[in-house]
Formats: C-alpha cells, sequence, structure tokens
C-alpha cells in the first residue's frame, strides 16, 4: 500500500470523507457517458457540503436507460456538456477520501472524463462501500446499495439519483466503520482488500502502454472493428471482432466485443495476443 498519498496517522474524524456517484447512459467507460454526478461531504459527524449537476450527454439516451435512473432526455437538453464541469467536480473532491458503492465503476466514468479534459487524476485513494459491506455486514439479503438502505435504516430518497444515492453510500461506509471498529485508513483499506487507486482506472496510461490498446481503445472511441487475436484461443486464430467498451478493474482489465454473437463477450486486456486495425 502506497501510504504518502494519505495521512496514516491521523484519526478518522480529522478527515473530510465525500461520498459519490454517477449516472450514466450504458455499462461501459468510452462507450458510454455520464448524465448526472454528485458529491456529499461528511465531517466532524456532519454532512458539510454537497454537488450535484444533471449532464447532458453526447447522445441520445434510450428508454432501457432512462427506465434505471428515471432521468430523461428532456431533463438534461438544457444540461452543461461534463468537459464543462469536470473541473469544478474535481475541485469540489481535492483534499476528502471518496466513497462509492462499486467504485471501480465511477472511477472508471470519471477518469475517462478528466483526461480528456486534461485533469489530473486525484491522488487520495477511494473507499468501496460495497466491499466493505459484504466483509463486513452479514445480516443482509444482498449488498446491492438499494438494499443496504431499508435494511441499516438510511433515508430512502430516489433510487438511482446521483445526490440520494452518493449519501446513501456515505452513510453504507460510515456504517461498516462503526460496525467493524475500523479507526485508521489502514484498517479500512485492509478491510476491503486493498486502496483503490485512480492512476489504476486511467484510460490514458492503458492506450500508451502498448501499440495494440492504443488501436483497441481507438476501436471503441470510433466503433471500429479490429482484427484479434487472443492467447488462450486453440488453435491460434485472427478473428474480427467490435470491441464496444472497456472497463480497467482491480481483477484485471478487460474490454467487451461482439464476435458472430447476438451477445458480447468479455476479453481480458493481459490475453491479447495481437491487435490490427481492419
Amino acid at each position: 500500500m502506497n501510504i504518502r498519498y494519505y495521512r496514516p496517522y491521523m484519526s478518522l474524524d480529522q478527515l473530510t470523507f465525500t461520498g459519490f456517484d454517477i449516472e450514466t447512459t450504458g455499462k461501459y467507460p468510452l462507450e458510454a457517458g455520464i448524465c448526472e454526478i454528485a458529491a456529499i461531504k461528511y465531517q466532524n459527524g456532519k454532512l458539510t457540503d454537497s454537488y450535484q449537476t444533471l449532464i447532458r450527454p453526447p447522445s441520445l439516451m434510450s428508454e432501457e436507460v432512462i427506465k434505471i435512473h428515471g432521468i430523461t432526455n428532456e431533463m438534461v437538453v438544457d444540461a452543461p456538456r461534463i468537459h464543462e464541469v469536470i473541473a469544478d467536480f474535481r475541485k469540489f473532491i481535492e483534499g476528502s477520501y471518496l466513497i462509492a458503492h462499486h467504485a471501480p465503476f465511477d472511477m472508471g466514468f470519471l477518469s475517462v472524463a478528466m483526461e480528456k479534459s486534461n485533469i489530473p487524476l486525484p491522488t487520495l485513494p477511494v473507499i468501496c462501500s460495497s466491499r466493505l459491506s459484504r466483509k463486513i455486514i452479514h445480516d443482509s439479503q444482498n449488498h446491492r446499495l438499494q438494499t443496504l438502505i431499508p435494511h441499516l435504516g438510511i433515508e430512502q430518497g430516489a433510487a438511482h439519483r446521483a445526490l440520494d444515492d452518493a449519501r446513501a453510500c456515505l452513510q453504507v461506509g460510515l456504517h461498516c466503520f462503526k460496525k467493524a471498529g475500523l479507526e485508521s485508513l489502514e484498517a479500512i483499506f485492509a478491510a476491503q482488500d486493498g486502496a483503490m487507486y485512480w492512476k489504476d482506472f486511467s484510460m490514458d496510461e492503458l492506450r500508451f502502454k502498448s501499440k495494440d490498446l492504443g488501436i483497441l481503445i481507438e476501436a471503441i472511441e470510433n466503433r471500429l472493428q479490429v482484427k484479434l487475436v487472443y492467447k488462450n484461443a486453440s488453435p491460434a486464430r485472427q478473428r474480427v471482432i467490435e470491441p464496444i467498451g472497456m472497463v480497467r478493474s482491480p481483477d484485471g482489465d478487460f474490454f467487451l466485443a461482439y464476435d458472430n454473437s447476438e451477445q458480447p463477450k468479455r476479453f481480458y486486456v493481459d490475453k491479447i495476443a495481437t491487435i490490427e486495425r481492419v
């Protein structure tokens, strides 16, 4: 664990924690965009500040997506674009320890947004309330945020709206700290099996890691096909695929692509042998 990014000897009540959440137009960074972003700060036992804005995504949202979060195309028609607000969000979270439910999802989308605007990624590690809850809360039916909210007696807001979900994941995180007696950042990160750093969700880092990955990300961004040779294919063969989204994950980076099938398949980055433009 790289402790230079945080203060290991400060008590938790000396630190600022910020719950954050985004709503998106799809599942995967590069393929989809952000349509709402929110965050809420907690310090010295109370909520101190909040940030929320709708965002106009680059394309119209589908009815399937709208049914999830309730944000319609009409609601975002006059909203700012992500590049117009991402610097303000980055400034709002500066110096605080962020908490999100399924943090890798949010970090993936936000890392793309920051890098496209040439904004440095935050250096402080992030806390995942989902991972903590799985380790600490054993009497819940499951560990979805909308299940944990009534289970823990958290005030029910609008499900899948960013500000209410940001507040809820903050409270889930704080509940886990208290229930497990976590009194330091080291203890928190140990409980969630390690700190999550923004640099590990950098799409630019992946883009410039190799020529093959640069071609792959270019294909996702421009909806292009590529020729792929996958290491574990038997026999090894070149196939034409249509990549649709990239996911950076603590469990291994992967991308989704159509490969002569109706449903996209998952391909792991470290198993790519070669990629060529079509």
